[in-house]
């Protein structure tokens, strides 16, 4: 059996999130149903069942611009792909898949995987990014496939000391749901606010003319980041809405303080709509580290 590894980014505004789901449209089972056309094997193959592991499962309408998974197949399954072609069986993988798969799919390479790596297990931390336009924002309907408007003007320095409580390894259990048998712990490693300065695509000073100094398309967005070791469900979306309620002043600081050291779910503090939020990095370590990664992250974490 080969690992590969698989790098991809996909727009998620027309998927029912990452994670296979009967009779609905989802990032895994699109690419599934690409492989097993691809390598010509059928679904119901138990011998051979072709299933991506993935780094992070990212909810309905949620993009991700770097996604990692992982695929065991047999080297002679990985055979059946390489036809006409004069190319290792690896680079054949990749590029049927890239002929097969709709547009809001892309792959970004396929490469063998080293030894001890699991897409999911190995993964040292996550990088999410929630891009919000407000009233202070000139938004532009061109980004509204990933980027949220919010009708009020948010106050960033609050939003900020909000974001600071959550650094360090907390229960998120007012902000996330476990998997069963799992936990809400996590360690949020940076997290933050900051508004995307208006930087014109042409600089001043071009002899291009003014005409042309057309803002980028993020100018005065609002965006959140946030760096963790890993995260639970809806924890993310959660936790920007909790900031925008902060920073519109609808909701204090002492409440998000409350919300983190009494980890209890309930409505105030639900997730926030999800087309702003993009899944951007994932961070392994060193290859020799791999394996000792991914055994040590399979323990379920408790607060000290």
């Amino acid at each position: 059996m080969t690992r590969l590894r698989i790098d991809l980014a996909y727009d998620g505004g027309g998927f029912f999130g990452w994670a296979r789901q009967p009779r609905l449209r989802t990032v895994q089972g699109t690419i599934e149903d690409a492989l097993h056309k691809v390598l010509r094997v059928s679904a119901d193959d138990a011998d051979d069942p072709l299933r991506l592991t993935v780094a992070g499962r990212t909810d309905t309408g949620v993009h991700a611009s770097h996604q990692v998974a992982h695929l065991d197949v047999s080297d002679a399954v990985l055979l059946r792909c390489v036809g006409h072609m004069e190319v290792p069986a690896v680079d054949a993988l990749a590029r049927r898949l890239k002929a097969v798969l709709p547009p809001d799919i892309v792959i970004h390479q396929v490469t063998v995987a080293p030894d001890g790596f699991d897409a999911r297990f190995s993964a040292l931390e996550r990088t999410y990014v929630y891009r919000v336009a407000d009233r202070s924002s000139e938004a532009d309907p061109r980004s509204r496939g990933f980027v949220l408007r919010v009708d009020e003007a948010l106050d960033v320095d609050a939003m900020n000391r909000a974001a600071a409580m959550t650094l360090g390894l907390h229960d998120f259990g007012s902000f996330a749901t476990p998997n069963p048998g799992g936990t809400t712990i996590r360690e949020v490693k940076n997290a933050y606010w900051r508004r995307i300065p208006a930087v014109p695509l042409v600089p001043s000073g071009s002899d291009m003319g003014e005409s042309y100094r057309t803002p980028s398309l993020e100018s005065g967005l609002l965006v959140f980041t946030i760096v963790a070791d890993a995260f639970a469900r809806n924890m993310v979306r959660s936790l920007v809405g909790s900031c925008v309620k902060v920073g519109s002043g609808r909701k204090s600081l002492d409440w998000f303080a409350d919300k983190m050291a009494h980890p209890v779910r309930e409505g105030s503090s639900g997730p926030i709509a999800p087309q702003g939020l993009t899944l951007e990095h994932i961070a392994y370590p060193p290859d020799e580290q791999l394996a000792t990664r991914a055994n040590a992250i399979r323990a379920v974490r408790t607060l000290p």
